[in-house]
């Protein structure tokens, strides 16, 4: 076995170890609310649905690659490889979904009482068991055809036909059907994190006008660290950026392997990494910073809301 090969092999085990130990955790920590008589808020609901996505990614795509690296060459049939492929366009394509659901519903729980958000803010609630629900039948009819042409790779024949995807294989395509289909998968996810990018700029420039309220309320020079509205900016930014840069990093990877005839080994060997990185340290950094952003907004929907709101 090769060094590079046992290298990745080792960096996705310790992902995937990590990845399921971070949401699992989690997942457990929601789980033992609801049965123990607590009342679950709906961004539980939300994030309980993220982790669940996350889980699914990793286990779809860092278990296979992982004994592909430790050197089992071909162990998946067609079948194994379509259903494996599925699983993880469905997980990654409701994490991106369910991140994005949670941040527009933030945006909308934080919004001043007495802006234009006030009625969705009441009715918002509603939907959310609607939206998730939604968010996975949408990912499991858009990523229906993705699979059609993954392959396993214990069949050589036409093998000079075939792309090589590490575990699985895929036959070639024309690059105008490769196009398409790149167009048709990726237009979702981009939306998403449009949207996800809007309630992230909207809930900073909330929290910058609050903090603007507190100082001109206790009309003192106060460094901008000091206040916890700019700890909370930071940490809304750190994560939109974290998810951001991850997705756009595996994207463009995808649509390099997929315009390639023959994908280098690199592109191929570190698409799985870079693919499993969000749903892996995702669950800590939204353990290390989320409930204290969360504090920060609860303060907030409980102060009169700033002037400028009111002619909003």
């Amino acid at each position: 076995m090769a060094f590079r090969e046992l290298s990745i092999g080792i960096v996705l085990l310790s992902q995937i170890v990590l990845g399921i130990l971070g949401n699992f955790s989690l997942l457990y920590y929601y789980l033992f609310l609801y049965f123990t008589g607590h009342r679950l808020k709906l961004t539980d609901l939300i994030i309980s649905h993220l982790m669940v996505a996350n889980s699914l990614t990793l286990l779809s795509r860092g278990i296979p690659q992982t004994m592909e690296a430790f050197g089992l060459k071909f162990f998946l049939s067609d079948i194994g490889c379509k259903l494996v492929f599925y699983l993880h366009r469905v997980g990654r394509g409701v994490s991106i979904s369910s991140t994005c659901l949670l941040s527009v519903f933030q945006a909308i729980k934080i919004s001043p009482r007495n802006s234009r958000w006030a009625e969705l803010k009441v009715k918002a609630p509603k939907y959310i068991g609607f939206c998730i629900f939604l968010c996975w039948v949408l990912q499991m009819l858009l990523n229906i055809t993705s699979p059609i042409y993954v392959t396993g790779k214990w069949d050589n024949r036409n093998a000079t036909m075939r792309k090589d995807l590490g575990f699985c294989s895929a036959e070639q395509t024309d690059i105008i059907t490769v196009s398409l289909y790149a167009v048709l998968l990726l237009f979702p996810d981009i939306s998403s994190l449009g949207v996800m990018i809007w309630a992230s700029s909207f809930m900073v420039f909330i929290l910058y006008r609050h903090r603007q309220k507190v100082q001109h309320i206790h009309k003192t020079n106060i460094f901008p660290r000091s206040f916890p509205e700019s700890r909370a900016t930071q940490r809304i930014l750190i994560l939109v950026n974290i998810f951001v840069s991850f997705y756009f990093i595996s994207a463009i990877i995808q649509v390099c392997i997929s315009h390639s005839h023959k994908p280098s080994w690199l592109l191929v060997k570190i698409s799985a990494p870079i693919s499993v990185c969000f749903p892996t340290f995702y669950p800590f950094v939204f353990m290390s910073h989320c409930f204290s952003v969360s504090r920060v907004f609860v303060r907030i929907r409980n102060t009169k809301p700033p002037d400028f709101a009111r002619n909003t």
